[in-house]
């Protein structure tokens, strides 16, 4: 069995989107906060590079901390000048004002699901006996915290359906700490499991298997580098100190390690990756005392993920010799690659992932971005094609051996998620939760373009607007992306889009190459040294944009979030003409010291590293902190982070609004808004509107937007 369990997480929204000012706002001159420079100079293979603000890497320094405050002083004065952004916040809490449930699942008697009545900061675990049961609360996380910053995720239910692992965390960082409840009487256990990152709780016997990290030095936990992962036994009532080691590997630190206990209890799974991507897969057969790891498939060049077993062969997800993916059959006792059985065939289309339930396989693939999903038997009979609503994305087919039905969600940029179930032996799909949003799907128009990039690669676009809107290159225009890590962009419903739509606005998405809308070789064609690839792809997107007339230069804004914040500080740096506005956010943009912080490293696979010769050149050729020219007219820039992001660290921001500020010379606001209590995404609800209604308002502002 393959299973995804859901996080209970505040809905990640917007905090990279665009925003606004109608006419009639006063123009001020920005004074910009007076950064410091310091003398320092790094040596690369001979190469030497100025890091004039290396010291806004210390985010516990006094000086650090005054620079932020006084940013966040300027900017959020900015902000609250514009005359539309509380308008723009009122509109969103209606638009987010509607109940949003995640698919149920079953454990044992029990079916989980998780509900936000509307505005709540975190959605509401429930429970119900079978699934004409009365709702139970079972956490509600929003008790957990005064300011609703709290989250909370189902990491795995025990074998025999008693106990539930949950994961905590707080701010927005990704450490977790990991407890226990019992799930019949709602009540938590004392098991307190900290210094975890990553890490599901894959249970066995009396207890489970996770993965965690070593506590890091006091003041170092945001930013310190995350090394020497390890596997641990955690048995159900004892002390974290009494854990027992399960795999380490000192001679390699920088690698992630992660187990999973298959559905017939009897295979502990053992995935080891150096990064992002390739992985290694082990197992040990829990059935036999002492029984030591097996190597499934060597690593770290393909993929692997275990699905089922069949009795001690193995179906495992992989596209090793498939760039598209495919399912093979793996004996345990002879696992050479000359040995598997393929029993799902790569075809012309991605495959996404397998999932199982009810002895049937669910694949799920991508045809130019929009999903389709087919039932197989276990041996890869194909048995139907799986009915959807239309093209959008469908997830969540997964369950146990003994389910008979199955819940998955559909939606598209003009849908709003709706839950069906499914009937496995029938092939019937019924709807189970209808969306409640306020939206009137036949008002908008969706299509999907093809354009050319710089080397004639035929990239894939969605456009969302108005109907009957007139393509007279005049349109305010929002485009997103993100172009890296083998991510795929399919449709996808957004209510704080609908700020920017019902205003005249135009919505696009880019699938850039990096991602993986195509496969690996999609992927591969957009990583390392092919990087710019993915910068030429955004590029062309806005100029097909511009030469169909659905908007102009003037009327542009771009935006994009992580990897994204990098797509967009590279492409600013290299096209400042091209935008009006940009919107990096959370963004790496020291692609020279990325690696030094938190889980930076485990990037080196997609981006390359600074400390090779060869990649450290074409780093340095495209790194936004490092292209950055002096006297150039830079687009309006928001830059996003947060203080408790311990992903991207907030310094790659810090020092490049430093660079773009000292070097930019015209009338657009160039700031950062630094949020506190938050991390990669918005900690909660609250925090997510009110920075998207910052966002949104700097956009309508700077694109000459008026608010209805």
């Amino acid at each position: 069995m393959k299973k995804v369990y859901f996080s209970v997480l505040a809905i990640a929204v917007l905090f990279f989107s665009l925003v606004a000012a109608g006419p009639g706002d006063e123009k001020k001159p920005l004074v910009y906060p007076q950064t410091k420079k310091v003398d320092v100079i790094d040596d690369y293979h001979g190469t030497k590079i100025a890091d004039p603000y290396r010291w806004l890497e210390d985010d516990n320094a006094p000086e650090v901390k005054a620079w932020i405050e006084e940013q966040n002083k300027l900017t959020f004065g900015y902000l609250k000048g514009i005359a539309c952004r509380g308008r723009i916040a009122k509109r969103l809490e209606e638009l987010f004002n509607y109940p949003r449930y995640s698919a149920p699942f079953r454990v044992g008697e029990y079916y989980f699901f998780a509900k936000n009545d509307g505005l709540q900061n975190q959605s509401v675990i429930y429970y119900q006996k079978g699934l004409d049961g009365e709702p139970q609360v079972f956490l509600d996380p929003n008790s957990l915290s005064a300011d609703g910053t709290v989250r909370v995720g189902m990491i795995g239910e025990s074998q025999d359906d008693h106990y539930m692992a949950i994961a905590r965390s707080e701010a927005g960082s990704d450490w977790q700490e990991i407890r226990v409840m019992e799930i019949a009487g709602r009540r938590e256990l004392s098991d307190r499991l900290r210094w975890v990152k990553f890490s599901g709780a894959a249970w066995s016997g009396d207890g489970f298997f996770y993965s965690r990290y070593g506590e890091p030095k006091a003041g170092e936990e945001l930013k310190a580098k995350n090394e020497n992962q390890k596997v641990f036994y955690h048995k159900l009532g004892d002390p974290q100190e009494k854990d027992t080691l399960i795999f380490e590997d000192p001679a390699h630190p920088l690698r992630y390690y992660g187990a999973w206990v298959s559905e017939d209890k009897r295979f502990l799974y053992l995935s080891i990756s150096e990064g992002t991507h390739g992985s290694e897969l082990h197992f040990r057969d829990l059935s036999k005392e002492n029984d030591p790891f097996h190597l499934l498939c060597p690593g770290f060049e393909f993929d692997y993920e275990p699905v089922d077993n069949i009795g001690s062969k193995f179906l495992v997800h992989t596209n090793c010799d498939a760039p598209n993916f495919r399912l093979v059959l793996i004996d345990g006792a002879n696992p050479a690659k000359e040995n598997w059985q393929t029993v799902i065939a790569e075809k012309p289309e991605v495959l996404l992932g397998v999932g199982s339930a009810g002895g049937k396989l669910f694949c799920n693939y991508l045809k130019d971005v929009t999903t389709r999903v087919f039932q197989h038997d276990l041996a890869g009979k194909l048995e139907r094609e799986i009915a959807l609503p239309g093209l959008g994305s469908a997830g969540g087919f997964g369950g146990k051996k003994e389910d008979k039905t199955l819940f998955y969600t559909f939606t598209s940029f003009n849908y709003p998620p709706v839950i069906f179930q499914y009937d496995i032996a029938s092939g019937q799909s019924r709807l189970f939760r209808k969306s409640e949003a306020k939206f009137k799907p036949d008002d908008y128009e969706v299509k999907q373009v093809f354009y050319a990039s710089k080397d004639g690669t035929r990239i894939p676009m969605f456009i969302v607007h108005k109907k009957g809107l007139k393509c007279d290159g005049r349109n305010p225009t929002y485009l997103s992306a993100y172009g890296g890590f083998n991510a795929s962009i399919s449709p996808y419903f957004s209510a704080g889009n609908l700020v920017f739509l019902e205003n005249g606005g135009i919505y696009a998405v880019a699938n850039l190459r990096g991602g993986g809308e195509y496969g690996e070789a999609w992927h591969r064609a957009g990583m390392l040294g092919k990087k710019q690839n993915v910068f030429d792809d955004f590029i062309a997107a806005a100029e097909y944009l511009i030469r169909e007339k659905y908007t102009s230069s003037d009327r542009l804004a771009v935006s994009g979030a992580s990897n994204g914040g990098l797509l967009v500080g590279a492409c600013m740096a290299q096209r400042p003409d091209l935008f009006k506005v940009a919107l990096p956010a959370v963004g790496v943009m020291d692609m020279l010291r990325y690696h030094k912080f938190t889980v930076g490293w485990g990037w080196a696979v997609e981006y390359g590293s600074s400390d090779n010769a060869e990649q450290f050149k074409y780093l340095q050729a495209y790194s936004p902190l490092h292209n950055l020219k002096e006297a150039v007219n830079y687009p309006a820039t928001l830059v996003t982070t947060a203080d408790h992001d311990d992903r991207v660290f907030p310094a790659h921001s810090f020092k490049f609004i430093a660079a773009l500020q000292e070097k930019h010379q015209g009338e657009n606001p160039v700031l950062i808004r630094i949020e506190t209590r938050s991390g990669h995404g918005s900690s909660s609800l609250r925090k997510a509107i009110e920075t998207a209604a910052d966002t949104w308002g700097f956009v309508f502002k700077n694109l000459g937007m008026e608010c209805k």
